[in-house]
């Protein structure tokens, strides 16, 4: 598995606990730093006075509190001996990689050492201009005691092919990165920018280093005539700090701890003369911030993660985003899945939609990185689609753009993953959150037209929307605001969608999950805001349903929630697929409140997924590990007697 982030740190504030489980599971991870993180070199003792800057110090002492927190993450001793080396990278630069083995688990750093702020020809340039400026360059230079004998300098061209050659170096299975789109955002007095790059809700490092890497793995997958086995995983940064905190307490705990290693203290002799960590960080100090990111732990797609349908013959077809392209595997008649069958499309986010035409025919829907270049015309996004020809046959050779509710280029990268869904008329529609944070819906007739991209009421929503259909044929759609589940429905079948009852009971931390019960109500299920309460709501069918809770309990781990529906609306009755505390997939089961485990790898990528569809027989939840391979658990299917 390889990260690869801006700054020392980027992984502990904001893929932490994914990195500290994936390791404990034995699996090894190298991480990429691409700046060193020099900022302006004050690695200030909060209380004491601050000391004189010094960029090359602080970059050798933030160095150092990352290998402190690896160690540890490792269950090594904090100031285990690492060894330095370098690798050579396209045109002769070098950089640091630093490796630590204990007890059969293994964690590599590489430092690129790319400068925060550096002058070029008299300019003032970073990351952002690297990306967005072909003619610029950026230093690099190593840090004090680092094995990397000389400075080198990137341009654009140069730091991707150095990206490209360590993918093909470590040929990982599982990327992770940043948020290469985040946020449009109003700075003022209540909302002060800090650091956030201008009208944006993150630093604009974090920004460039997933664009780098996006561009770098769009490269690296073009050239291959196979799917590539691969998927990412990508993570917001600042976003964390306007929206709900959803990590529980043991949770954040946890990420706290390593990050206390990482911030170290001026006090411990680590052995390093340059410092033996980044001190603001340090001594709990993250638990005061008033940023908050250590309580939060987003994905920038949190509807990614495979699509499981059953077709009319009781196969589990499975669909899901590999080497950033769309996979299928289907089930073989001695009850295994097949090979993955490469769909194309890319370079295409993780998360995709999957809807069922009247014929019975599949229709995927995905986000596509359109334009991955430095210019702001050139760097885009749009909504794709997929046909299928025929019910469990072939799909057409090419894809079909639906574009995006945002005409701009530079507000198209604002548009989220799509959720689909066909309503009784047959009519399939298709939903995205928009640069404004509300949803713009399109929707494909029975005669094969599209409508252009409208703009639902109200708004102000996080990424991940999720959609069904009740049993009087009505269309829910729902997803996570500030304070509550955000609503919208049909008031009759074939009519548009307009805003429906919201559900106030309890604010939730990640996004919710829709499924249909067997009796036609809704079922919408969210985890609880700052905790491992899951909440379970239960909307009646029709235009006059009344929400009710049907459970609110306790289950261990954070992330989104994956309904199983078809299923009794009793809380005994339910299903639903869980990332553990430890990053593996896990079911709760309704029937005597356990949480039981899945037959998935240890480490889950994405959310699981439940089959449906015609013949959709005994519940089962599908799960994708590292390996990139769909394991299909059955669970139970009879329900039990009122």
């Amino acid at each position: 598995m390889m990260q690869f982030v801006a700054h020392p740190d980027d992984d502990l504030f904001f893929m932490n606990p994914d990195t500290a489980d994936t390791l404990s599971s034995g699996v090894p991870v190298t991480t990429v730093y691409l700046t060193d993180g020099g900022s302006f070199g004050v690695n200030a003792v909060p209380g004491r006075p601050k000391p004189r800057p010094d960029v090359p110090a602080y970059v050798s002492a933030r160095q150092q509190g990352l290998r402190q927190a690896y160690a540890q993450m490792l269950g090594a001793p904090l100031f285990s001996t690492w060894e330095r080396t370098t690798l050579r990278l396209p045109g002769g630069r070098e950089v640091e990689l630093d490796r630590l083995e204990y007890q059969g688990r293994s964690a590599e750093l590489i430092f690129l050492n790319l400068r925060m702020h550096a002058r070029n020809d008299g300019r003032p340039v970073n990351m952002a201009h690297l990306w967005a400026t072909p003619d610029v360059s950026l230093p690099a230079r190593p840090a004090p005691g680092s094995p990397v004998g000389a400075p080198f300098s990137y341009r654009r061209a140069d730091l991707i092919d150095a990206l490209v050659s360590l993918l093909r170096r470590y040929r990982p299975t599982l990327i992770r990165t940043l948020d290469p789109d985040p946020d449009s955002q109003v700075h003022d007095r209540l909302h002060p920018r800090a650091s956030d790059q201008p009208g944006y809700s993150d630093h604009p490092d974090h920004t460039a280093a997933a664009l780098f890497t996006w561009a770098a793995l769009a490269r690296w997958a073009g050239h291959s005539t196979r799917i590539p086995l691969f998927q990412t995983e990508t993570y917001r940064g600042y976003y964390n700090e306007r929206w709900p905190k959803n990590l529980p307490p043991e949770t954040v705990a946890l990420k706290t701890w390593h990050l206390n290693a990482y911030g170290g203290d001026a006090s411990w002799e680590c052995g390093n003369p340059s410092g033996c960590g980044d001190y603001s960080i340090g001594g709990d100090r993250v638990l005061t911030s008033k940023r908050g990111w250590v309580r939060s732990t987003h994905r920038r797609y949190p509807t990614a993660g495979p699509k499981a349908v059953t077709g009319a013959d009781g196969r589990t077809v499975v669909y899901g985003v590999l080497g950033t392209r769309l996979a299928r595997w289907t089930a073989t008649t001695t009850g295994g899945l097949g090979a993955p069958e490469d769909l194309g499309g890319g370079p295409l986010a993780p998360a995709i939609a999957v809807a069922t035409a009247p014929d019975g025919s599949r229709l995927i829907f995905a986000l596509r990185f359109s334009g991955l270049a430095g210019s702001v015309s050139g760097n885009t996004r749009e909504i794709v689609m997929l046909r299928q020809r025929t019910p469990g046959g072939d799909f057409d050779t090419g894809w079909h753009s639906l574009g995006s509710p945002e005409t701009e280029p530079r507000r198209s990268r604002l548009t989220g993953p799509p959720a689909a869904v066909t309503g009784p008329d047959g009519r399939v529609h298709v939903f995205v959150r928009n640069g404004r944070k509300g949803v713009s819906t399109r929707v494909l007739d029975g005669d094969g037209n599209w409508s252009g991209w409208r703009r639902l009421p109200g708004g102000h929503i996080q990424e991940g929307l999720t959609a069904t259909v009740d049993g009087d044929g009505l269309i829910h759609l729902f997803a996570s605001s500030s304070g509550w589940v955000e609503h919208w429905a049909q008031r009759k079948p074939s009519a548009g969608l307009r805003k429906g009852s919201r559900r106030f009971v309890a604010q939730p931390g990640d996004v919710p999950d829709a499924v249909t019960a067997s009796d036609g109500s809704v079922l919408v299920g969210y985890r609880q805001a700052a905790g491992d309460r899951v909440m379970v709501e239960r909307l009646g069918s029709g235009k006059a349903g009344r929400w009710a809770t049907v459970t609110a309990v306790p289950v261990p781990g954070y992330g989104r929630v994956g309904l199983v529906g078809g299923r009794d609306a009793r809380a005994e009755e339910l299903l639903m697929a869980v990332r553990a505390g430890t990053g593996a997939a896990q079911v709760y089961d309704g029937r005597g409140g356990r949480v039981v485990m899945t037959g998935a790898p240890s480490v889950m990528v994405g959310t699981a997924g439940t089959p449906g569809g015609p013949g959709s027989g005994p519940a089962a939840v599908v799960t994708l590990g590292l390996g990139g391979v769909p394991v299909v658990t059955q669970l139970r299917s009879e329900p039990e007697s009122a």
